[in-house]
């Protein structure tokens, strides 16, 4: 915080902003300084001693004295890229001036007279330097923050370590400097490690707000018909008038990656030093994410020259998309910068997943929401559709980042936190974006043939989630999650449901080996959705069904001989296909189905099911209060409830049999109990399938599939 003197000097020049009618001139530096000049404020006193009531007030009753300050703060900015930033007194009013701002910048953009205020030309600001002799060529006031933001993040011993000697560099180094030999980390394009410098990176970060601030413009604005409207301050910035579009690419990037949460694995070590890397790397993702908005239809896509080496991303320009930051990420193919950033990333989606003994003992990141959509963008946007049967050896392209991840076990250590992420955030209404990205990263897996052969590796590593116990592979985990979101979710991911089974119906056809688990949760789900009543409640939700059946039909084509625990499933459920066999079609049978709807279901106890047994360590998922989902899912019987007891009444409901009491011995031990119908025809037919009587063939491979649906 700063110093008392400091806070009540900028509290008195906002007091004087606030209660002066007559327009301040801009000449007045004697004024105006008092906010960035005589004060070293930091970010938390600007928030605190500028109140939003007061920046609306002048908004309202001295606009003209508002705009001054923003035209006057952008000036510092400026000037202070030109400069250097070499004496204290420059950096400290450079970030004074970005504090300000970030602080004033959104009640501009929630006035609709003001969103056009940056964007309006300032005299002297000529787009070739010329200055003032061409205002016709002048350069809006948001043109002229942007580059003197990214100025400010290759400033020398402001930003970026210094390369020279001596202290001082005159203003024409600094406009001269390759910011390429200043990127912040290694990694993508760049070997050298610079020293880490907790003032650069606490003064990178501020930059990033601002920037941020800058970029959020869009989340004022209504809701447009035109969804392919593009952001101004993104869509200049990521522009070839940015001459550091790719060393600030490459250094969020790098940035992101590289950083380690953990390190040496000390415990507590996050308690004992503060860690002033983690909101440097949550602001580099977000920057990041927020730069790569781009949609991919409005421009073809970026062609890939099999030939070029020597960097990650080639000097040459092939036709493309003109934001730079997409063109850049869309060119990366050399394999040890995949190879990078996939282990990043995976690094920290794994870092809320550690166990140790010592409890709390590791440090936990919360951006996970920002890596997965930083993921999908990776996948989306580098990547290449080759022709059928064909792959990027043949052609002589370079690999794609797609195709590095699913070519080996490494998509796994994707997969698990998605899972664990989505099965946390099931209930949670307010995380219902980070549902939608988590199951489209999935869905956009599934399709690839290499995704559902990974998931036969066995799953060993045990995740503390709310979910049953059982030994099985990877496929078993994403079942037995997705079966648990469709059960226990909140309402608002009744959307999903398509997706989600989509996911299992394309990885269906290489499933080698089901566990019991999984396979009663298949059949649950059939059960679920097959009842008279969700089928007619609404026109879609016959294709629930058509997935599961599909999934059964794929299993059991294909890989039937190590899926006995699912073939047993579903003979011992076969009732549940009689029902779906004789679903009622007249009017009558359907209405007294649907007014069954209406009434309150009893709550099923599930004591003594699987679903009682949890993993060690594991919390349940946040309760939903409002809306919880409610439709059926409820009134469906139990995992133990879905045994050989039951039989089908004759308005197509499940109606379970009385269990005949055991007859005690004569000492009074309990007997043995006989075979129950359902092992006799298991026994049977396991001895068929011995004997040679039934064994369809499961080497055999599916032939070309598609995915049903991708996300938009």
């Amino acid at each position: 915080m700063g110093s008392a003197d400091s806070k009540l000097n900028f509290r008195k020049a906002v007091i004087q902003l606030t209660t002066k009618t007559q327009p301040v001139e801009a000449t007045d530096d004697a004024f105006w300084d008092q906010f960035w000049a005589d004060t070293a404020t930091s970010v938390q006193d600007v928030f605190a001693l500028v109140p939003a009531a007061e920046i609306r007030a002048v908004r309202e009753e001295s606009p003209s004295n508002l705009a001054t300050l923003c035209y006057k703060a952008v000036e510092k900015l400026v000037q202070g890229a030109e400069s250097g930033c070499h004496l204290e007194k420059e950096k400290q009013i450079v970030l004074n001036c970005s504090r300000l701002l970030t602080r004033v910048l959104p009640y501009i953009f929630e006035d609709p007279d003001w969103r056009g205020f940056f964007w309006s030309t300032v005299p002297g600001a000529g787009r070739g330097g010329q200055g003032e002799d061409d205002d016709e060529n002048a350069r809006p006031l948001a043109e002229s923050l942007l580059l003197a933001i990214a100025d400010l993040l290759f400033c020398p011993d402001f930003t970026v370590q210094s390369h020279r000697r001596s202290t001082v560099d005159s203003a024409e180094d600094v406009h001269s400097l390759d910011s390429c030999e200043y990127i912040w980390e290694a990694g993508v394009g760049f070997a050298h490690s610079p020293q880490p410098n907790y003032i650069h990176d606490v003064n990178r970060m501020e930059l990033l707000k601002l920037l941020l601030t800058c970029f959020s413009e869009a989340m004022y604005l209504p809701p447009a018909p035109d969804s392919g409207s593009t952001n101004p301050w993104v869509q200049f910035f990521c522009s070839s008038e940015n001459r550091h579009t790719l060393p600030l690419f490459t250094s969020l990037l790098n940035t992101v990656c590289a950083y380690d949460p953990v390190g040496y694995g000390i415990p507590y070590n996050h308690l004992l030093f503060s860690d002033y890397r983690e909101p440097l790397v949550e602001e580099a993702a977000q920057v990041l994410i927020v730069t790569l908005d781009h949609d991919s239809t409005t421009s073809t896509s970026p062609t890939v020259d099999g030939t070029t080496t020597g960097t990650a991303m080639d000097d040459a320009d092939p036709p493309g998309p003109e934001n730079l930051f997409v063109n850049y990420l869309s060119r990366i193919h050399r394999e040890e910068d995949f190879q990078f950033i996939l282990k990043g990333i995976a690094r920290l989606l794994s870092n809320p997943l550690l166990q140790t003994y010592l409890p709390n003992s590791t440090k936990k990141i919360q951006f996970h929401q920002e890596l997965l959509v930083l993921f999908w963008k990776l996948c989306d946007f580098n990547k290449v559709c080759w022709p059928q049967g064909r792959s990027h050896q043949q052609l002589g392209l370079p690999e794609k980042f797609l195709f590095f991840v699913l070519k080996s076990s490494d998509v796994l250590d994707i997969l698990v936190p998605i899972l664990y992420f989505l099965n946390d955030a099931r209930a949670d209404q307010s995380r219902v974006g980070l549902m939608h990205i988590g199951v489209f990263i999935l869905l956009l897996l599934s399709g690839e043939r290499n995704f559902g052969v990974r998931l036969n590796k066995p799953y060993s590593v045990r995740v503390p989630m709310d979910i049953p116990v059982f030994t099985g592979t990877h496929a078993d985990l994403l079942i037995v999650v997705f079966h648990k979101i469709i059960t226990s979710g909140h309402q608002r991911l009744q959307p999903l449901f398509d997706c989600l089974l989509t996911i299992v119906v394309n990885v269906s056809p290489y499933l080698k080996s089901l566990s019991m688990v999984a396979a009663n949760k298949l059949l649950h789900l059939l059960e679920a959705f097959s009842t008279t009543w969700f089928l007619f409640s609404a026109a879609q939700n016959h294709h629930l069904v058509f997935f599961l059946l599909e999934v059964f039909n794929n299993i059991i084509q294909y890989q039937f001989d190590g899926n006995s625990n699912l073939v047993y499933a579903i003979i011992r459920k076969r009732s549940v296909f009689h029902q779906l066999a004789n679903l009622p079609t007249d009017l009558p049978a359907i209405h007294k189905a649907l007014q069954r709807r209406r009434r309150a279901p009893e709550p099923l106890s599930r004591t003594g099911s699987q679903e009682g047994a949890s993993m060690e360590g594991s919390r349940p998922a946040a309760p939903a209060e409002p809306g919880t989902l409610k439709t059926s899912l409820v009134a469906t019987p139990g995992i133990d409830k879905l045994t050989e007891k039951s039989q089908v009444s004759e308005d197509g409901t499940l109606r379970s049999l009385e269990p005949v009491p055991q007859q005690g011995s004569a000492d009074g031990s309990p007997t043995v109990e006989e075979p129950s119908q359902a092992r006799r025809e298991q026994r049977r037919l396991s001895n068929a399938s011995a004997s040679g009587q039934w064994s369809p063939t499961s080497e055999s491979s599916p032939g070309s599939r598609n995915c049903r649906c991708r996300p938009s």
